[in-house]
């Protein structure tokens, strides 16, 4: 599977958000798994939308026939751009579906990892931090991705704040240690995500 991660900076929210329902159109589309996202926690005017495609060659395909039509709607109403292909390399949790409906909060974590690391990274992410996060209660699915360059996409959805919160304070300190996550990353950024659901596909 084929995970797309957009980030932009919103302009002009009304026309944006209006131009977000007319995604709709992607029902159609072959290869097409889901869509879905919401505002950024931090800032305000940062929305992240993220589509999944069970291939390359489906999403090449609707690339090059059908994207420009459905994007021309939100033409002008966001700036900054950043759009990023994974490829789906294990779920988080098991059973990993692109369903958006049944939660209110994304994590969302892109990891540049040294190259002479990305195996370890890798591992460890199955062995350390993988069960953790699948034995927290408020975890609903995740899953990690990989780009070329060593990238790594760490995508959890969850219930809701509090239950991402306490999974937060209790735990990350000390998996970091446990998997030697510093000694991995050369680049590490982030976001929480307020999933809106009218945005969902």
């Amino acid at each position: 599977m084929l995970v797309k991660w957009i980030r932009c900076t919103v302009v002009d929210r009304r026309g944006f958000e209006r131009g977000q329902r007319k995604w709709a159109g992607l029902l159609g589309e072959p290869g097409f798994r889901g869509q879905g996202g919401g505002w950024s926690r931090g800032r305000q005017d940062v929305a992240h939308i993220f589509s999944f495609w069970e291939s390359r060659a489906f999403y090449d395909s609707f690339m090059a026939r059908s994207h420009d039509r459905l994007a021309s709607a939100q033409s002008g109403t966001f700036k900054d751009a950043q759009v990023r292909l994974f490829d789906h390399r294990f779920d988080v949790k098991t059973g990993f579906e692109p369903r958006f409906t049944d939660v209110d909060l994304l994590r969302v974590a892109l990891c540049r990892v040294h190259e002479e690391r990305a195996e370890h990274f890798v591992l460890m992410h199955e062995k350390v931090w993988n069960p953790a996060m699948a034995g927290s209660p408020g975890m609903v699915r995740g899953l990690f991705g990989e780009a070329p360059g060593n990238e790594f996409l760490v995508l959890s959805m969850w219930w809701s704040a509090a239950e991402y919160g306490k999974y937060r304070t209790e735990r990350v300190e000390r998996l970091a240690l446990r998997a030697q996550t510093e000694a991995d990353i050369a680049a590490l950024t982030g976001d929480i995500v307020d999933m809106e659901p009218v945005w969902t596909v």
